[in-house]
């Protein structure tokens, strides 16, 4: 039987437009759509158990997948079969998760699963850009309490003009790369780079994105009604007291506030809460507690929430006892771990960034290899956020999503200041020893402190700030928090972190939690986080004002020189042996890479001890050295023979030519040591090849003046040789005969 399709499409401009096609695969999920620009194929399905989790969370998965068979590839390593996650994919998995969750019903616990896989891939198209719209038509086809449909663009800005789902190509040239999600209505997340743009700039930006997203929305509605809108299933909610909730709001309330008015430190303000929630639940009775205790607990927390955005909302403070625009005391350090290229230590508040850099080779570059983009990356940087730095013990199981996610933020931030023609990759390590509040932009300001540190001369410094903000929707009232606490990350109606140097912005990422908030807030926000971002920055030119002049004494130095292609196997000598040795030699990493646009080798040398790298020079001049024809050259016996002697170019160590007999002196000789011996040092003019025995050929006599009387022997006439040869060859011929 042939399957009914259904399909939308959303023209993008240029040509270019996006599918959304459904009712041929995977039919038995509870929704599923092909996504498709031109041979971009995305396939997204979604299922939802009907029962409840015994969680008080949604147990949301969004999973993103790249199939290598999608770029007609075999996955790398052993086994040749996709397995965990890359980095790229985790990002995107991140990006689809944080605009879907908010959008479920709070007391909505099922297990739900969001599965996306690249099918086919194009070139031109970068399938990250429309995971989040085949997330959403997925979902706009199932029965789940849902509440609107959403999408993901990305925006880029192509000489001055802003580009929708621009080509990797475009991207290239692009100033702005932002992934931008949100509803019709309004602006959920934003997160991307830029090179040094206003906020202004910014805000157009996203407005220009959010425009598409309304067409890619509607696109969305109109696929679900000619499908078949599902009913939205029935699902058992949390329970709910009225009467209850007053009455802890009613004791809790005045105390929550009291405390948070006083502003006290994370650790004094946790016990105090603590022992106002016990309290409380004393007052029940142990039958109530058995019976309502989960319900008491979740007015608390309501109330606690409540009380502290109305003590900043009605008075302006904060938990710590801070104005909204006030950032937290800092200090830095730097050189701080003495065997690391580089190092620094920031500290602001309560959370506290320790960072390392590591110099080398581009043969530490990190590889990236995802159907989609195959490349690597010579700057790059990790974050690790331990559980101890929030004074928490648990499992320690891989990297997880969010120590992924808060590099990539910092490593975007920072990488557009390290110079193109800086000739190390560089690898930033952050450990978070301490956090509350944002540890990805103490991330950001450590590592900027450190790359200066390790003598990477950074166009500018960078530094970094999050944000939040409360907003009353009845009153009107609203306050923009700069250097959030963690506590306020929770509460606040927005988090957004904002990187830049002085000149504008270099990084950001938003999460916004209230409809439609205005651009006049978020520009005023972006203002404050600019002031904010601007105090931080002093602090750290104050500890550090400008880059090391030079890489430290135990670091190593990089040298890069350009060779011919001609000359790299010399170089590299019969199964490496020349390469070798010299590394062993001079105790350096050589690394060669051929450019295929200039067909030539780069050589890096890479050392801690000059001398080191001085004699791979040498040996690299040795090896490229052509003498020129009429020059004259020093040159040393290194090896005496009967018929002359091999003389090596004092200049080019290692480049050897053989000195005949009879270059030696106008006079004949019988005896090379007549006239020469072993070390010894002269001149000799160069003549080039020889046609006679294609070797090249030099003089020692050239130089010198001819004896008086001296007759130049006429020279043989080979010819007649030959034809002497040619009639004694015929008369024994003759005689045989």
């Amino acid at each position: 039987m042939i399957p009914k399709i259904y399909k939308e499409v959303i023209d993008l401009g240029d040509g270019r437009e996006i599918s959304i096609e459904t009712g041929k695969l995977a039919k038995q999920a509870h929704g599923s759509v092909v996504v498709q620009s031109g041979k971009c194929m995305l396939l997204c399905t979604v299922v939802s158990n009907y029962k409840q989790s015994d969680v008080d969370f949604l147990p949301l998965t969004v999973d993103y997948r790249e199939k290598f068979a999608a770029a007609g590839r075999y996955p790398g390593g052993f086994f040749k079969r996709e397995a965990r996650p890359s980095d790229g994919e985790v990002l995107t998995m991140r990006l689809v998760d944080r605009v879907l969750r908010p959008l479920f019903p709070k007391d909505y616990h099922s297990e739900t699963q969001v599965m996306i896989q690249l099918m086919s891939h194009d070139e031109d198209v970068m399938p990250d850009a429309m995971a989040g719209l085949a997330a959403s038509a997925a979902i706009q086809l199932s029965d789940f309490p849902f509440e609107c449909a959403i999408s993901e663009a990305r925006v880029g800005r192509v000489n001055g003009e802003f580009v929708i789902n621009p080509t990797r190509a475009q991207l290239a040239e692009s100033d702005i790369d932002m992934m931008i999600g949100a509803s019709s209505d309004s602006v959920m997340m934003v997160e991307g780079e830029m090179d040094e743009i206003s906020e202004e700039e910014m805000a157009e930006a996203i407005k220009f994105a959010h425009e598409a997203i309304k067409v890619q929305c509607a696109a969305q509605e109109k696929l679900a009604k000619a499908f078949g809108k599902k009913e939205v299933r029935e699902y058992e909610p949390e329970r709910e007291d009225e009467a209850l909730a007053k009455k802890v709001y009613n004791m809790a309330y005045d105390k929550v506030y009291a405390v948070a008015k006083a502003g006290s430190a994370k650790h004094e303000r946790s016990a105090s809460f603590s022992e106002i929630k016990e309290e409380i639940k004393a007052s029940f009775s142990e039958e109530e507690q058995e019976e309502f205790g989960d319900l008491i607990s979740k007015y608390y927390r309501q109330t606690e929430k409540a009380a502290v955005r109305d003590l900043t909302l009605n008075e302006g403070l904060r938990l710590d006892g801070r104005k909204t625009d006030e950032i937290r005391p800092i200090w830095c350090e730097v050189d701080y771990l003495p065997s690391t290229h580089g190092s620094s230590v920031f500290t602001r508040g309560e959370t506290q960034a320790l960072a390392t850099v590591t110099l080398g080779t581009s043969r530490d570059a990190n590889q990236i290899d995802m159907p989609s983009h195959e490349g690597e990356e010579r700057f790059y940087l990790h974050y690790n956020f331990p559980p101890f730095c929030t004074g928490e013990a648990r499992p320690i199981r891989g990297t997880s999503r969010r120590e992924v996610g808060h590099g990539n933020l910092a490593q975007r931030a920072l990488k557009g200041m390290v110079p193109e023609d800086c000739p190390y990759t560089v690898r930033v390590v952050s450990e978070v020893l301490e956090s509350n509040g944002s540890s990805s932009m103490a991330t950001v300001c450590s590592g900027t402190m450190a790359l200066m540190d390790a003598g990477v001369q950074l166009k500018k410094p960078v530094s970094g700030i999050a944000m939040g903000l409360i907003s009353d929707a009845e009153s009107g009232k609203y306050a923009v928090l700069s250097d959030i606490l963690g506590d306020e990350d929770h509460l606040g109606d927005m988090d957004f972190k904002v990187t830049g140097t002085s000149v504008g912005i270099t990084a950001c990422q938003m999460d916004i939690k209230v409809k439609g908030l205005s651009y006049e807030i978020l520009v005023k926000a972006l203002q404050q986080a600019r002031e904010g971002r601007l105090h931080i920055l002093e602090k750290l030119t104050d500890t550090i004002s400008a880059p090391a002049e030079d890489v430290k004494p135990h670091a190593p130095k990089m040298v890069t020189r350009i060779i011919p292609n001609e000359f790299i196997g010399a170089l590299i000598g019969p199964g490496g042996k020349v390469i070798q040795e010299l590394q062993k030699e001079t105790g350096t990493t050589i690394v060669i890479n051929e450019d295929p646009v200039t067909e030539e080798g780069i050589v890096e040398i890479l050392g801690t001890d000059q001398n080191g790298i001085d004699a791979v020079l040498a040996k690299i001049d040795s090896i490229m050295f052509k003498p020129e024809v009429g020059s004259v050259y020093e040159v040393k016996v290194i090896k005496m023979l009967d018929f002359g002697a091999v003389v090596e170019y004092m200049e080019a160590p290692g480049n050897e030519v053989l000195l005949h007999v009879s270059e030696l002196a106008w006079e004949r000789t019988e005896n090379v040591s007549d006239v020469i011996n072993m070390g010894d040092v002269f001149d000799v003019k160069y003549f080039g090849v020889d046609a006679r025995t294609r070797k090249d050929k030099v003089s020692r006599k050239a130089l010198l003046p001819k004896p008086e009387g001296y007759v130049e022997r006429p020279p043989r006439d080979r010819n007649s040789n030959n034809r002497g040869r040619d009639n004694r060859r015929n008369d024994r011929r003759s005689r045989r005969d």
